[in-house]
């Protein structure tokens, strides 16, 4: 079978932000200079939706602004995948763990890539992540997706949020930035986008009103915002 490495994929991307009343910082990495898509670049952690992920379950769903808000023009049921994936990538990419103490309902069913995290006597819980912007990657990239970007306070994290050693090598030079000098590093367009929405409403730790989301389709390049106006199926 021949996958059609240009399709557009869903995916997910975790800001995590530390410090917020007093110093900011966010998480960032690098990506290896042989990546096919956004070589180099510093970025957030994050990745493609798993067809196992809408499996995985939750110890609590994301809230309901944000689950109205991914459904807005999305095929039903994503936002459960959607948030489940957010913190499966910031678990490989990154070692750190956001979940709740409990035992999975059926251990024998737990997808390969959640075994360590199950192993922590913890469930994924998704009731901390903020659905803050949307993105589709443009025409005629190596790569496409269309990316939810979640925001979370490094206050959630269970353990110590300098920890990196339980990482998987996508990432080089995990470190933790200061928000006001983030964009001095090398960053994708999109990625500098999200740091100047993040950093004018980083003194409001309440929902937007409204979701950024940038459409790149292969009309037109459109920015709108998403209300959370469409009907829940899934949740």
């Amino acid at each position: 079978m021949i996958i059609d490495k240009t399709a557009v994929r869903n995916a997910s991307t975790v800001v995590v932000l530390r410090d917020r009343d007093h110093d900011p910082h966010v998480l960032m990495g690098q990506r290896g200079s042989q990546a096919a898509f956004m070589p180099n670049k510093f970025v957030f952690p994050g990745g493609a939706v798993d067809e196992s992920d809408a499996d995985v379950p939750l110890a609590e769903r994301l809230p309901t602004p944000c689950i109205d808000r991914l459904a807005e023009g999305c095929t039903p049921g994503l936002a459960h995948p959607l948030a489940v994936a957010a913190i499966r990538e910031l678990w490989e990419e990154s070692g750190l763990l956001i979940g709740s103490p409990g035992d999975w309902p059926d251990p024998s069913a737990i997808p390969g890539d959640w075994a360590g995290f199950a192993d922590t006597g913890h469930l994924p819980s998704a009731h901390a992540l903020q659905f803050i912007f949307r993105a589709i990657t443009p025409p005629g990239r190596p790569r496409r997706f269309d990316a939810r970007f979640f925001l979370v306070d490094a206050s959630e994290i269970r353990g110590d949020p300098d920890d990196f050693s339980r990482a998987s090598e996508e990432l080089s030079h995990l470190q933790w930035v200061r928000l006001s000098e983030a964009r001095s590093f090398d960053l994708p367009f999109i990625t500098e986008v999200v740091l100047a929405e993040l950093a004018a409403r980083v003194a409001d730790p309440a929902p937007p009103d409204s979701v950024p989301f940038f459409r790149n389709d292969d009309e037109a390049s459109l920015f709108v915002r998403l209300r959370g106006y469409a009907p829940r199926s899934d949740e």
